[in-house]
């Protein structure tokens, strides 16, 4: 055996909640990962920063790595020592192609271990109010995929109580029709579940006759087809009618009290849009969620060494020179740290440097690495460091590492007319994402988004050229109805300039801030 070893792991319906334990702790240890296209990218956060990811997702009518060449990949990944997560959509055993890698997996000698995964058969079903099993209806259930149509016992599956079927969206139709010409009843109820499990799950009911005409025009898939009379027992299950009381009920309080009490968490019901940086975990996601909201984190912006590291290494080999170190962002902090590490110095190299930095996530960054600011404005924007500095600034001496393109000039400037030397070297670049991410784009055309956040001027940039990528020219349509939500004064000149209005705008510039005015506009929806 080579010392390296393939985890072939399932990754359930695609939200992280689905996931097993040992499926999360083996991610966090991969040094390659190899994925399906339906993988969520929110879990590529879940990676050690270091690790090597290879898309081989199958997707329709577009070109794709062939099953033995995936094979080989992992051969050759193992080989060479790694520790390789093979991350499958659903469960590995069901419908994966497992079979042919562990094989070639044995064949190379390489060690593996199989993860189960959380099949959208089971999953769908359940997520969309749907039992497979009841005492009346369903004595039990048949699974099938119906991508090769012809390979199917059409006879023996008509007389099954429940079918499930995966990868059938293109042959709805088509199964509908080979299940009546064999027998099934045309009153069967059959349920469209799209995207199961994430906040643009969508659900279509109709039965055998009818739901070819009530999906007509729509996109399903990626999609799990329910079959047989436990679908009938969705609205029911459900509580639709008992809800639809209760609301009843509660509307007449509502005209009967003065005022409506806020709800212990103000966001729930709400579906809020994070645009933020790939593979970067987001604790404004945890912020919102603790309010109550559903939240959809769409990778604005990739984060990634600067094009040259010459001038932050010529910086670092002279910061004896320097009077002051200037920090603006969490991404400042941990390159100018792991490129000070790399140049075989440590935190003592800082020992006659005193350190700014803006906001206090930016200053929580620098204390994991052992380092408390010398200074923290009290506004956390770069516009106040200098108006609040806590010494002359005249004769300083200040290295600036920064984003290497589409950073602010005001903080140098300001500092360079108050007679410092700001030395401003790019120590990170931060880019546009090659391509929108598709589940988001689906939550916004279905409506499902209720606020979009924005953190910096270059996520509102970057948002709008996925959304037109996504969308089309129209883009701006499905956004209408959408709140515009600013962490602050400069995010929401952009804002107005690219969208046409802000509608959220944090009284302090952090995420908790932004947080604590998003629940504030929910109050006052709900009792508009």
């Amino acid at each position: 055996m080579t010392t390296g070893k393939v985890y072939l792991i399932g990754a359930g319906p695609g939200d992280l909640a689905y996931l097993t334990l040992r499926g999360y702790q083996v991610l966090g240890q991969a040094e390659a990962l190899v994925h399906d296209a339906l993988v969520n990218s929110d879990w590529l956060a879940l990676l050690p920063p270091a690790c090597e990811q290879f898309d081989v997702g199958k997707r329709g009518g577009q070109p794709s790595h062939t099953q033995t060449e995936i094979d080989r990949l992992l051969v050759e990944l193992c080989q060479q020592g790694r520790q390789v997560v093979r991350l499958k959509s659903g469960d590995p055993f069901i419908f994966g192609r497992t079979t042919s890698e562990i094989q070639a997996l044995k064949e190379g000698g390489c060690a593996f271990e199989v993860v189960p995964g959380l099949s959208s058969a089971l999953a769908a079903p359940l997520l969309a109010g749907i039992p497979l099993t009841d005492s009346v209806w369903s004595h039990g259930f048949t699974v099938v995929t119906a991508h090769d149509m012809d390979l199917l016992d059409w006879h023996t599956l008509a007389q099954m109580q429940t079918l499930v079927l995966l990868m059938g969206a293109r042959n709805l139709g088509a199964i509908a029709e080979r299940l009546r010409l064999s027998g099934k009843r045309s009153e069967t109820p059959v349920a469209v579940i799209r995207w199961a499990g994430q906040p643009q799950q969508q659900v279509w009911q109709g039965t055998l006759l009818s739901i070819e005409q009530v999906t007509k025009g729509e996109s399903l898939s990626p999609c799990v087809i329910v079959i047989g009379e436990v679908v009938g027992l969705r609205p029911y299950l459900l509580g639709s009618e008992r809800q639809a009381l209760q609301m009843t009920e509660l509307r007449s309080l509502a005209d009967a009290a003065p005022a409506a009490a806020s709800p212990a968490r103000p966001l729930e019901g709400k579906t809020v849009l994070i645009t933020r940086s790939v593979g970067q975990s987001s604790q404004f996601s945890e912020l919102l969620q603790a309010q109550g909201a559903q939240v959809v984190e769409m990778p604005a912006l990739e984060i990634r060494p600067p094009s040259s590291w010459a001038e932050l290494d010529g910086a670092i080999a002279r910061l004896p020179q320097f009077n002051w170190l200037i920090l603006t962002s969490a991404n400042g902090v941990n390159y100018f740290m792991e490129r000070l590490l790399a140049a075989g110095k440590d935190v003592r190299s800082l020992a006659g440097v005193k350190i700014a930095v803006v906001g206090k996530k930016t200053a929580a960054v620098l204390r994991q690495w052992g380092l408390a600011p010398d200074f923290v404005p009290p506004d956390f924007v770069a516009d106040a460091l200098v108006e609040h500095f806590p010494e002359p600034v005249n004769g300083l001496k200040v290295l600036f590492p920064r984003v290497e393109s589409g950073s602010r000039e005001v903080l140098v400037e300001e500092l360079t007319a108050a007679g410092a030397d700001v030395v401003a070297v790019a120590a990170y670049e931060s880019g546009c994402p090659r391509e929108p991410d598709s589940q988001c784009i689906a939550a916004l055309k279905s409506g499902v988004i209720d606020v979009v956040t924005f953190a910096s001027s270059k996520t509102v940039r970057h948002f709008c050229r996925l959304v037109e990528q996504g969308l089309g020219p129209d883009w701006r349509s499905p956004l209408a109805t959408v709140a515009v939500a600013s962490i602050g004064p400069q995010t929401s000149i952009t804002c107005r300039e690219l969208l046409g209005r802000v509608d959220i705008e944090a009284a302090e510039y952090t995420l908790d801030g932004l947080t604590e005015a998003i629940s504030r506009w929910a109050n006052s929806e709900s009792l508009a």
